[in-house]
């Protein structure tokens, strides 16, 4: 029998190492090694007595093409796939992205249901361990494995291709590492936890900026009454609704209207798909990396399954999901903004202005403010509806979850540009009058803003303004 499967692996721990280093999150242990030597040995068994697709076998529309094991130029099979899929063009995945990637591949392979060689996984797991960094292309990978990136970063773990960083002793080829290796989403599924840990931080940045609005707005608490929301099945809609009530109790102002703008009224709604958007998202993600899709897949009684676990159509599916709940939570973002250089419904000078009449204070900030909402919108088109037909017709399916984690990637760059125009028009209202500054907890966000944000009213550009307030946006907002 094979020594007991793998746990999960740490998403917390993968992200944090992977942006700063420090212990590995999943390393080689005598059990997995156990596990991964077997199924490889599984897998030759195999490929001895029969067909075994990417062994004995070509790929995609060369599925029954039996593979040359005497090349007259001396190549293995494992160099020739990898060599024709390592096609990389243009942007390279970021150091944290590609460590991230490598560590779940790592983890995958633990299983010991890929069929990788134990001298292919131990030249990864140095590689992990010692943090060193291939240089992987973006281009490539459909949402039915990552392609070329994982076969150039096969190629590199057998010394064909440089580390951009560091490095890790070079494994002899096994033509049995060939397909198995490149069967994985890794790198897509390293994208998507990064970018979902980015969007949380975010989700919380946005309550408390909506907070800071309310205040500066001199808003009704009523929509975020708990009697509200009590009769509704949505713990998420109460939740929204209840932090705001933590961070703006006591409210120490009368509500300037009887009905406050939806930007600010509608807020626990609006909100509560977006967290569980958030949720969905990270189960997705957690599925993925713990999972084995290698085609074929060896399981516990050897026998190599051929079968469709590469298309990750639960990822692309939540990712599209995500984009379109975070889309909302700007668009009321840039209304809130909107309503802040309102004089009729902030009651203080139009665009917060201070100095000469005519002065144009934050004016600019809604103009940049709506650019950034407007080419967020663009990335809520749905990529899972997409449609392609690959390999002479046999693959005609793609969940484009590598599309749908991009489209994230560009939103999450986005969004807190709107929130931080939010962000520094409310502190400038509130400076306007501090008298609306309440003594409840929000006063600690606005502290935190406040200390990082310039204070001369005058006309003048906002950059170093707007750098410091997306920082605190993206690294948390202290409440």
């Amino acid at each position: 029998m094979l020594a007991t499967m793998p746990t999960a692996m740490d998403l917390d721990h993968l992200l944090s190492w992977a942006d700063a280093g420090g212990p590995a999150p999943v390393e080689l242990t005598e059990a997995s090694v156990e596990r991964i030597a077997a199924s490889h040995e599984h897998l030759r068994v195999a490929g001895r007595s029969g067909a075994v697709y990417g062994l004995t076998t070509g790929v995609g529309a060369l599925r029954n093409v039996p593979t040359d094991i005497t090349p007259a130029d001396g190549t293995s099979h494992a160099l020739r796939l990898w060599r024709s899929h390592a096609t990389g063009y243009g942007t390279s995945y970021d150091d944290a992205t590609a460590r991230a990637a490598m560590a779940i591949r790592l983890h995958q392979i633990t299983s010991g249901r890929s069929g990788v060689s134990a001298a292919l996984a131990s030249s990864l797991g140095a590689a992990v361990a010692s943090g060193a960094v291939p240089d992987l292309h973006r281009l490539g990978s459909i949402g039915t494995g990552d392609l070329v990136p994982l076969a150039q970063l096969g190629l590199t773990l057998v010394g064909e291709r440089p580390w951009r960083t560091g490095g890790a002793p070079a494994a002899a080829v096994d033509d049995a590492d060939a397909l198995p290796f490149m069967s994985s989403n890794a790198l897509t599924l390293a994208t998507a936890a990064l970018v979902h840990r980015r969007l949380a931080r975010l989700c919380e940045a946005a309550e408390r900026v909506t907070a800071l609005s309310a205040v500066a707005l001199r808003a009704s608490l009523q929509a975020y009454d708990a009697r509200v929301h009590a009769g509704r099945p949505d713990a998420s809609q109460r939740a929204v609704a209840g932090r705001l009530r933590a961070l703006l109790e006591p409210a120490e102002w009368t509500p300037a209207r009887i009905q406050d703008p939806f930007a600010l009224r509608t807020v626990p709604q609006v909100h509560a798909p977006f967290v569980d958007a958030l949720v969905t998202t990270e189960h997705a993600v957690r599925v993925e990396v713990d999972d084995s899709t290698e085609n074929p897949l060896v399981v516990r009684d050897g026998t190599p399954l051929h079968h469709g676990g590469f298309v990750t159509a639960r990822l692309s599916a939540t990712l599209d999901a995500l984009r379109q709940a975070t889309y909302p939570v700007i668009a009321l973002s840039a209304a809130r903004l909107s309503a802040l250089v309102n004089p009729s419904l902030s009651g203080l000078p139009a665009f917060l202005a201070s100095g000469p009449s005519g002065s144009s204070g934050v004016m600019i900030l809604e103009y940049l403010a709506q650019d950034a909402l407007a080419r967020a919108r663009i990335l809520t088109t749905p990529v899972s509806t997409g449609h392609a037909v690959l390999s002479l017709g046999l693959e005609e399916h793609a969940s484009f979850s590598t599309q749908a984690a991009w489209a994230c990637e560009q939103i999450v760059e986005l969004a807190p540009v709107v929130l931080a125009c939010e962000l520094v028009a409310a502190v400038r209202a509130l400076r306007l009058d501090p008298s609306r500054l309440p003594t409840s907890p929000v006063r600690h966000v606005y502290d935190a803003a406040a200390a990082v944000l310039g204070e001369e009213r005058a006309d003048r550009p906002f950059d170093d303004d707007l750098v410091a307030a997306v920082r605190l946006v993206e690294h948390g907002l202290p409440a």
